[in-house]
C-alpha cells in the first residue's frame, strides 16, 4: 500500500457562527465546535484511507478562547500519522478578522479515526509521509500520544512505551 502525503489529507471548511449555535453569553457552544471538528476530521481521514471511517477518540481539545456569534471560523484538518487501521487527525480552528483579513488560531483538537470495511471491521490504511516541519513534529509526537492513550486504557504496560521512555532517558 503506497504511502500518501499529509498534504493530500488537508480538509478545510468555513462556518459563520449563527445565533442557534451559541450559548446565552453569545459564544459558540463547545459541543457545536466539537461536531464541526469531528466532521472535518472525518473528511481528512476518509481522504487518506479512501474508506468509511469512524471516530475512535477525541484525544485532546483545547478551547483557548471563546468564539463569538457572527464570527467567521475556519477549520483545517490533516492526518498527522497513520497506524494499522487508525489515523490521528489534527484540527486547527481559526477566527478570521473580517476587517483586517487576518486569522488567529483559537482552538485545536486531536482526533483518532479507524477505517472500517463493509462489515464494520478495522481495515489497513496507508502510511503517511510528512513534509513540512509542523507535519514532521506532529508525526513524531503521534506515537507518544498513542502509547499514552494505550497505557491509560490499560492496553499497554508503561514499560513497553518505548517512545514515552525516550522522553525521560
Amino acid at each position: 500500500m503506497k504511502a500518501r502525503k499529509a498534504s493530500e489529507t488537508l480538509s478545510i471548511t468555513t462556518k459563520v457562527v449563527l445565533p442557534n449555535d451559541t450559548n446565552p453569553l453569545g459564544n459558540l457552544f463547545g459541543g457545536e465546535l466539537l461536531a464541526w471538528m469531528d466532521m472535518i476530521a472525518s473528511v481528512s481521514a476518509h481522504r487518506h484511507s479512501k474508506r468509511v471511517v469512524v471516530t475512535a477518540s477525541v484525544n485532546n481539545v483545547s478551547f483557548q478562547q471563546p468564539i463569538r456569534q457572527s464570527s467567521i471560523v475556519t477549520l483545517e484538518a490533516k492526518v498527522s500519522r497513520a497506524f494499522n487501521s487508525s489515523m490521528e487527525v489534527f484540527v486547527d480552528v481559526f477566527l478570521e478578522d473580517p476587517l483586517k483579513g487576518t486569522r488567529l488560531k483559537c482552538n485545536e483538537a486531536i482526533y483518532t479515526f479507524v477505517a472500517v470495511d463493509q462489515n464494520g471491521g478495522p481495515i489497513e490504511v496507508p502510511d503517511i509521509t510528512p513534509e513540512t516541519e509542523e507535519e514532521k513534529m506532529r508525526f513524531e509526537g503521534a506515537l507518544r500520544r498513542k502509547q499514552l492513550s494505550l497505557i491509560l486504557a490499560g492496553k499497554m504496560e508503561p514499560n513497553d512505551a518505548t517512545e514515552l521512555k525516550k522522553l525521560f532517558d
